[in-house]
């Protein structure tokens, strides 16, 4: 008995830690900015603007093409989703390396987004949620996070080693590109062999044989149903939105500290990929083992980062040392990277049913991932509209709202949670 078990939970990692490959790969080339900001400006003719519209693009399509996935992702296997979306992001990746004009960048991020966004992501986080049971969902979702972002790191610094072999100019950019553009193909191919096929129930609530179409229109239509999700949604909303500041963090040491251009990379990728692997294992041992709740942790660390923030905007920058300055914003980041790490979690206090969790994470993924069709547009006008210092505050002020405002949502969570729970132990009780 104890040897099956122990097989059950060598497959249950196993098949997290392939789901991770895919999960740390098929991102780079739409965040082909986290590493190459300025390389993108100077050889790809790209502004501030013209980089926010492409992942506002991007955004376009994920949020209304999740509208779809809440379908497509309980109804066909993720045996067949994860492989082709990770092709398909590779392949698209070939085209961005000719270095297209501005309207086929924005067709690559629009393709980038069907890819990874649509068809991958809710399978991915549906897949994760059912390896673990609810005592578990904190630490799978921290070390799918903090997984993802040692794969993110070292695919990454990959990339930027590749770059400067290269010569640091535009062939070596285009080199960079057709690297990241060949480890989600080979990872996708893996992924075929060693994903199993995911059951599909095809019976409804009485036992009545059904078409696997309607199976899952009856659980998009139980989801849509479901006000907590769209709560859980709004939360996830709020802290992404300040997440996608993050980004300027960038620009901002290079504007105001003078980071030197050898550093700017290096420091993006440990903004971006580095601190997944610090939030995500810290967030899911927090929620776990310490609060007990992904939904109270997350409001906690909302505020957190919103005092946090408001504190370090009016710090002296222009006359602080530049490795005060990268300390203080890779802080900041470690703080968002820990509920980004959890803030799925909530799905399973809600007591989502599992046969819809497809649904649901899709629903989340509507909303919650949004801000991208607006945010970085929004943060990179508010740059290009007043440069300097005071550019970089209203940015800094926009995410102390979003902060603010996703404190107050999931206070209302918790309670909704809260009447839930008592609602379930009143009934429980009744039946006893």
């Amino acid at each position: 008995m104890g040897k099956l078990k122990n097989n059950s939970s060598f497959l249950k990692w196993f098949k997290l830690v392939v789901l991770i490959l895919g999960g740390g790969t098929i991102y780079k080339l739409s965040s082909l900015k986290d590493a190459f900001y300025v390389p993108m400006q100077e050889f790809m003719h790209l502004s501030h603007t013209q980089i926010g519209m492409a992942m506002s693009v991007y955004g376009m399509v994920q949020t209304f093409g999740n509208i779809g996935s809440i379908y497509i992702a309980d109804r066909f296997s993720k045996k067949k989703l994860i492989p082709i979306s990770l092709i398909g992001v590779g392949a698209t990746g070939f085209y961005l390396a000719t270095f297209p004009n501005y309207s086929g960048v924005l067709v690559c991020w629009a393709l980038f987004s069907l890819f990874g966004e649509v068809l991958y992501w809710p399978v991915l986080l549906k897949s994760v949620r059912l390896l673990g049971n609810e005592d578990e969902q904190g630490r799978m979702f921290g070390f799918l996070e903090a997984g993802r972002g040692v794969i993110d790191t070292i695919v990454a610094f990959s990339a930027l080693a590749i770059f400067a072999v290269f010569g640091k100019g535009a062939g070596a950019l285009r080199s960079s590109i057709i690297f990241y553009s060949v480890v989600p193909i080979v990872i996708g191919v893996i992924s075929y062999f060693m994903l199993e096929d995911d059951v599909i129930k095809t019976t409804d609530e009485k036992g009545n044989k059904v078409s696997r179409n309607k199976v899952a229109l009856q659980g998009v239509i139980k989801a849509i149903k479901t006000p907590e999700i769209w709560v859980v949604s709004l939360t996830i909303f709020s802290i992404y939105s300040v997440y996608c500041g993050l980004t300027y963090f960038i620009p901002f040491l290079k504007d105001i500290y003078a980071m030197p251009v050898t550093l700017v990379g290096a420091y993006g990728i440990i903004n971006q990929y580095g601190l997944k692997m610090v939030g995500g294992p810290v967030g899911g041992f927090l929620v776990d083992k310490k609060v007990k709740s992904a939904t109270k942790y997350l409001r906690g660390a909302l505020l957190v980062a919103a005092i946090a923030m408001t504190g370090f905007m009016f710090l002296p920058h222009e006359s602080m040392n530049i490795y005060a300055g990268m300390s203080l914003t890779l802080g900041f980041g470690a703080i968002i990277f820990t509920m980004r790490a959890v803030f799925f979690a909530p799905i399973e206090e809600i007591k989502v049913p599992r046969e819809i969790s497809g649904a649901a994470m899709s629903i989340a993924c509507v909303l919650g991932y949004s801000p991208s069709m607006f945010a970085y547009a929004l943060y990179g006008s508010m740059l290009d509209k007043t440069p300097g210092l005071q550019g970089y505050k209203h940015v800094f002020m926009t995410m102390i709202g979003f902060a603010l405002l996703g404190f107050v949502i999931a206070s209302i969570l918790l309670r909704i949670i809260k009447n839930k729970n008592k609602q379930l132990k009143d009934k429980t009780a009744m039946n006893a």
